[in-house]
């Protein structure tokens, strides 16, 4: 018998009855299919053979399921793509090179010049970048809505709105977004919702759960979890009725002149809009990602549930020594009671879990935050979140410093805020970093300069006497 002949074996449960522990490590891949190998294959390769002359035309014309060219996905890229929509319950997703790639082609897929999308002002500073400048230079406006105004949502809307973007757990606020209260207004005037669930991954918010249409990653944080993979990813909710919005979104209803004139509805009805990204924006943009990343990625998903298991824990034992230390001023994340999202995180969050992003401020701003910052010894300093070791970054000269001064306070964010990207180590060895770099964060002690008595030999005399 070949390694191919799979007749004897038998197939793996479905996928969608396993929990996400689960799914994390076995859905999308039966090994059996791939000459026996219990690791996912690296199918290093740009291209893909075909039987004949027809099953090469029959791929190109979508008739047919299957691999072409590797700059739209290759076998590795697809068991990524399949845990993942299934981790998030969504319909299909779509693997590309970074979570920006991610972003930019979420919104290539919906909105095109003259159209407007609406976004949370608390965001990652390179996704208000991309939407403020970059999409604003291909004639796409945008309107910038404050967390508390969220319920006036609505009143933002045009006739030319394509979306509503938030993240779900904000980077490095920490908020919690109201996913209910923000779909429910998006979706009464037929907008979609796009939210992206880097910070939170699916095992503490599954954004579909609560009304939303598409998702995005980073899969460079939580999902590859060890600071060496650079991916996105783009998950299809499969439930906005693109159909019934043909008038917003004609691009899903209508013939598609850059694909064969296919309506995507139509030829994909249970993921349109992840196939309309991958034969569209993907396939003549190129943001591919490679199958070696896609391992990586596979392998840090693999124990994202045991990873955030302690993330959880540790960011519990930090937040304790911080919300007591004399040289902290404020601090904000929403385990915390005082948190205006506490109750938003109460009723989002899943599995008893906290995020792992942590932001605080000092006694004495900005200085302190550097002082803090450098005297940092196990905490490492760099602007990744999500890895496996615990991260320290200052947003404004960093990860937020192409934003006004504005924008900086539309984001929640001040010069000395500092962002905790909590990991697994042991707690006690987090906690004694953070209690010493907190130490050196206070202001060196002045002493004034003490009065030098210069002592004559007459004058000593005299003391002596």
């Amino acid at each position: 018998m070949s390694d191919s002949d799979t007749s004897s074996h038998p197939r793996p449960i479905a996928a969608s009855a396993w929990r996400a522990d689960t799914i994390v490590l076995h859905a999308g891949y039966n090994g059996h299919d791939h000459q026996r190998s219990a690791a996912v294959p690296i199918y290093q390769t740009t291209s893909f053979l075909f039987e004949n002359a027809q099953q090469g035309a029959d791929l190109f014309d979508l008739e047919e399921e299957g691999h072409i060219y590797a700059r739209t996905g290759n076998p590795t890229q697809s068991v990524l793509e399949e845990r993942v929509a299934l981790l998030e319950g969504g319909t299909a997703a779509l693997a590309v090179a970074s979570g920006m790639a991610a972003i930019d082609m979420a919104f290539a897929t919906l909105a095109q010049a003259g159209d407007h999308v609406v976004i949370a002002s608390q965001l990652y500073g390179g996704t208000q970048n991309l939407i403020a400048h970059v999409l604003k230079a291909r004639g796409i406006s945008s309107t910038l809505l404050p967390r508390d105004q969220w319920s006036q949502l609505h009143q933002s809307f045009t006739a030319h709105t394509k979306a509503v973007f938030v993240e779900s757990v904000a980077n490095p606020s920490g908020d919690v977004a109201d996913l209910e209260l923000i779909t429910r207004q998006a979706h009464a005037h037929g907008i979609a919702v796009i939210v992206d669930n880097t910070s939170a991954t699916p095992l503490l918010v599954r954004p579909f759960d609560h009304g939303a249409d598409i998702v995005v990653h980073s899969a460079t944080k939580y999902i590859g979890g060890h600071g060496t993979a650079v991916g996105g990813l783009i998950v299809d909710g499969g439930r906005f009725d693109w159909a019934a919005q043909r008038e917003r979104y004609p691009q899903f209803s209508t013939p598609e002149p850059a694909f064969h004139h296919f309506v995507i509805t139509e030829k994909f009805p249970d993921f349109p809009f992840a196939a309309r990204a991958r034969t569209i924006a993907l396939r003549n943009s190129g943001a591919t990602l490679a199958a070696h990343t896609a391992f990586l990625l596979l392998q840090g998903l693999e124990t994202l549930a045991l990873r955030l298991d302690r993330v959880s824990s540790n960011t519990h034992e930090l937040l304790d020594v911080l919300v007591q230390h004399p040289e902290v001023s404020s601090v904000s994340h929403v385990a915390l009671t005082s948190h205006p999202d506490h109750a938003s995180a109460r009723r989002y969050l899943r599995g008893g879990h906290v995020p792992g992003l942590i932001s605080f401020e000092l006694q004495g701003g900005r200085d302190a935050a550097r002082r803090f910052y450098d005297a940092l010894r196990l905490f490492q300093r760099l602007v990744n979140i999500g890895d496996s070791k615990s991260l320290a970054a200052i947003p404004a000269e960093t990860t937020h410093h192409l934003l006004s001064d504005e924008e900086l306070r539309h984001a929640g964010i001040s010069p000395g805020l500092v962002r905790l990207s909590v990991g697994i180590e042991h707690p006690e060895d987090l906690v004694a970093d953070l209690r010493q770099a907190l130490q050196h964060a206070a202001p060196a002690p002045h002493h004034p300069t003490e009065r030098t008595t210069i002592i004559t030999p007459a004058l000593a005399l005299e003391e002596q006497a």
